[in-house]
């Protein structure tokens, strides 16, 4: 099966490709402007056939033994290897992101991830069988929640789609994605190669439509048990009110806007170079980079001078170029909102490096066509300034001085936000308060922006609630029935008598 190829439209229902019934679409590529794919966008009656796809392959799906979902999901992984080049040419071609980072981390996580679940589905934990009353036996029975409808956002559309499917399929669900119109390509390459490793049909199904229609159809629709969503907080708080309307289980990885804490102790070089990548990766598109650094005051001068010579070596260009470093951000449109950030904070802060739409890249390439923007280091902002608290999602960094430790975390805690955060010291103690002290989800220590399947994602505050990867991720897509057995084949059993008659 080629996954790359789009030519029956933009909706996988029921083990088949095919138009949507809504408008027409064109998927952009932001680093040239040109047209990657047209496509027709997915009305209700698409969501429907979807979910009645997904509810006719449920009993199936969910009565199939956990060692033949690990099979599929096994045959799976290998499917998406066998792949790898085609999804981090899509993947870069339809996001603008570097080639390197959707080969070097896009793709081979989002295989990691397949192999992960497919050893997670045989492992359904819960409380050991026991006599707990004494008169009874008692087990726990770990079952799917039905049909599951997850949206994805477009920064990472191949994993975020990989996050949304393996564990509630894995589970035993099915489910349909909405992805995002900007970047449903590869999630449509996902769900044929689920077809490509055997999985039925009908398991997984992916809607390409917007938010209003295809997505709040999918939220509300009465057949869909479970909604997650991973996206703005703005946009999450509509979910959840839809969701919560029909009393679904919902799952939400919100907005980030991650501190990182740099101590007086700090490896100084290590700091500069981590917070360089942490806020850079995916152009900062990442809802877990570095967003605020907060350095202590001995190291601030240094540390800022540190940031902007490497950001102004930072290679910015074509980014099917395996030598660039920062590609496009994902439209024109999102160019101009970060754009916009920085325009307004130089009434009220320093702009020490970046703000300007380049030109020409490294290479020489044009770049005025695309929707480019440098690496931009921001200093002199208030803490309650729009920079500081606002989720830019782009090449933008604040940094910003403090004095002692508890100035530090305090400031690092706040935002409305909580989803990752990093502490850079060399002493133990002051790491361990950091770790316990700081609200988020995540907490790195001398480094920012790792992920692994094994260890769960998610965020505290305005960052959501759930868990993606992990086995936790995989217990959020179960629902959990309490069995009991009477084990002492009496009548009457003591206990009637506080309803009826005497002892």
């Amino acid at each position: 099966m080629d996954l790359t190829d789009f030519a029956p439209g933009a909706q996988y229902i029921a083990g088949r490709q095919a138009r949507g019934s809504g408008e027409p679409f064109q998927v952009v590529n932001p680093a040239d402007g040109s047209v990657v794919e047209q496509v027709a966008l997915a009305g209700p009656e698409d969501v429907d056939a979807a979910v009645a796809a997904a509810k006719a392959a449920l009993p199936g799906w969910s009565s199939a033994t956990p060692g033949a979902r690990s099979e599929a999901l096994t045959r799976l992984a290998a499917v998406l290897a066998g792949a790898a080049d085609d999804l981090a040419r899509v993947e870069t071609s339809q996001t603008g992101k570097p080639v390197k980072l959707a080969t070097e981390f896009d793709v081979p996580g989002t295989i990691d991830n397949a192999a992960f679940f497919a050893g997670a589905a045989r492992n359904l934990e819960g409380k050991a069988a026991g006599e707990y009353s004494g008169d009874h036996t008692s087990y726990v029975r770990r079952e799917a929640v039905g049909v599951v409808g997850s949206i994805s956002p477009w920064n990472y559309p191949l994993q975020m789609a990989a996050w949304k499917i393996l564990p509630a399929i894995a589970a035993g669900n099915t489910i349909v994605l909405k992805p995002a119109e900007l970047t449903p390509l590869t999630s449509l390459m996902f769900a044929r190669a689920c077809t490509a490793a055997g999985i039925p049909d009908g398991v997984v199904n992916v809607v390409t439509g917007a938010g209003r229609t295809a997505g709040e159809h999918l939220v509300g629709h009465p057949d869909v048990a479970m909604v997650s969503f991973t996206g703005s907080t703005g946009v999450g708080r509509r979910v959840a009110e839809i969701a919560t309307a029909s009393v679904k289980r919902t799952h939400l990885e919100l907005g980030g806007k991650a501190p990182f804490v740099v101590f007086d102790d700090a490896d100084l070089d290590a700091a500069v170079h981590g917070v360089v990548a942490a806020s850079l990766i995916n152009g900062g598109q990442d809802c877990t980079a570095a967003t605020r650094a907060y350095v202590q005051r001995p190291l601030y001068d240094a540390f800022v001078a540190g940031v902007a010579e490497l950001y102004a070596a930072i290679r910015i260009g074509d980014p099917l170029n395996p030598r660039t470093d920062l590609g496009p951000l994902v439209s024109h449109a999102h160019r101009d909102r970060v754009a916009g950030f920085v325009e307004r904070a130089r009434s009220y802060a320093t702009v020490v490096t970046g703000g300007l739409v380049p030109e020409k890249g490294h290479d020489g390439t044009d770049l005025t066509r695309g929707a480019y923007y440098p690496a931009t280091l921001i200093t002199g902002a208030a803490q309650d300034s729009e920079v500081v608290q606002g989720e830019i999602f782009g090449p933008v960094l604040v940094v910003l001085p403090f004095d002692g430790d508890d100035e530090g975390l305090r400031l690092a805690n706040d935002t409305p936000y909580g989803l990752a955060a990093s502490a850079w010291t060399s002493n133990v103690h002051r790491s361990l308060r950091a770790t316990r002290e700081i609200a988020a989800g995540c907490v790195w220590v001398n480094d920012h922006i790792p992920i692994i399947s094994e260890m769960p994602h998610g965020g505290y505050k305005a960052s959501g609630y759930g868990k993606d990867m992990s086995q936790y991720s995989l217990d959020e897509y179960t629902q959990v029935k309490h069995v009991m057995f009477d084990t002492t084949a009496v009548a009457r059993k003591d206990w009637h008598r506080t309803v009826f008659g005497d002892r």
